[in-house]
């Protein structure tokens, strides 16, 4: 289905982004405003040409990414009638409905063991205490503290790239689609009475494993009773284990059974080389190649936190910053398209990508947590085996959609 505002938008910000790729590439290697012949006036003009381009640019993105949603929306819209009428239910569904998923304290507290517990009591200690001559502390109370409830995380990696894959459901062991490997256009103008130009279409079978991500916790009965806190913070904490590493196989997983294979390993995307251009001129090189080979509307660039820094500190050869100075913010956003700052990907090498139409994860089953004894001694020592995993497919439509800037 066509949707002309969306096409518009896209035309738009690729025109702005060509605007703008012709000033870098005056400006050269040093970004000398002195070479940008096309923009009138001095350097700070100049660069403040760039810079209501940027922003130009940063609402335009903004827009395109808007509408590719309410595409998307709208064709799901389309697609829920036909999944009515079909009466197919993943492992997930039941009717249309979701199924009522219990948090991981909810499972403890159902659980065999738990209940098995309840109402028991364990022996009472006492204790004398024999008071000195001197009354103080040490012979006395102890001054009473209590803690503030606030738990400081350790120091990881946050989610960074999962957002950016569209999710949707799968109730198979693989995703299988077809992929058309062969598009051969005869059209062409025919005399009267003259043979039509014979076409060629071919397509090849393709398939996406579903695999298991995967962790669990060991837990004594009494952490778990007497703390109520407990069972919360690893409610909190098992889930983000294992979307912290759903997140890394996204981009470096290297295919072997049981890892997914990542954007970064899939065979068939495109690559360009940094070389001697600015790394702006390198990303809208990459950025050009997924529209021409690949067809696609690229909609976010990845980049490790170090090498999107050197892009914020890009200066003039007069000193003055091209993305803004030190006292703003700046946007996270080069030509247009958003910046998601990744440290599991490669450092020095970005990826450019449409993420939206022709990337997915398609998920066999959400997160699942159990609680049980029966693990090892854990019965007799008092202990609950917490685990949680996942299942899903990473599917990449279409390769030549992606490409990577290498040495940047």
């Amino acid at each position: 289905m066509e949707f002309p505002a969306l096409k518009e938008a896209e035309d738009r910000l690729s025109a702005k982004q060509s605007e703008l790729a012709k000033i870098f590439a005056e400006a050269g290697d040093d970004l000398n405003m002195d070479n940008v012949k096309s923009l009138g006036g001095d350097t700070a003009a100049k660069v403040d040409h760039i810079r209501k381009l940027n922003a130009e640019l940063d609402e335009l993105g903004q827009k395109a990414a808007d509408l590719q949603m309410v595409a998307k929306a709208a064709e799901r819209a389309r697609q829920v009638p036909e999944q009515r009428e079909s009466g197919a239910e993943t492992g997930g569904e039941r009717k249309g409905r979701p199924a009522e998923l219990k948090s991981l304290g909810e499972l403890f507290t159902d659980s065999v063991a738990y209940k098995g517990k309840q109402g028991s009591s364990g022996p009472e200690a006492h204790l004398d205490i024999e008071l000195k001559t001197l009354f103080q502390t040490t012979a006395g109370w102890a001054p009473e503290t209590t803690r503030t409830g606030r738990v400081v995380d350790f120091a990881t990696r946050p989610i960074q790239v999962i957002d950016l894959i569209p999710q949707t459901t799968t109730g198979q062991s693989a995703v299988v689609y077809m992929e058309e490997t062969t598009f051969t256009n005869a059209a062409a103008e025919t005399a009267e009475g003259g043979a039509y130009p014979e076409a060629a279409l071919a397509l090849t079978e393709q398939s996406s494993p579903v695999r298991k991500t995967a962790v669990f916790l060991p837990v004594t009965d009494e952490q778990l009773e007497d703390e109520q806190q407990a069972a919360g913070y690893v409610n909190n904490r098992l889930p983000f284990m294992l979307r912290q590493r759903l997140d890394s196989q996204i981009l470096v997983g290297n295919g072997t059974a049981p890892n997914l294979r990542g954007i970064l390993n899939v065979v068939g995307i495109q690559t360009q080389a940094k070389g001697t251009d600015p790394v702006p001129d390198a990303i809208y090189k990459a950025l050009v190649k997924t529209r021409v080979a690949g067809q696609a509307m690229p909609n976010a660039v990845v980049m490790h936190p170090n090498d999107w820094q050197d892009v914020r500190l890009l200066r003039t050869a007069d000193g003055i910053y091209i993305w803004g100075s030190p006292s703003e913010a700046g946007p996270s956003r080069i030509w247009g398209l958003p910046v998601a700052e990744a440290q599991a990907i490669t450092e020095n090498t970005a990826l450019v990508g449409d993420f939206a139409n022709f990337s997915e994860l398609s998920v066999r089953r959400g997160l699942d947590v159990q609680v049980s004894n029966s693990h090892a001694d854990y019965f007799v020592n008092g202990k609950q085996a917490m685990r949680a995993d996942l299942r899903a497919a990473l599917v990449i439509y279409r390769p030549a959609a992606f490409c990577t800037v290498t040495g940047i």
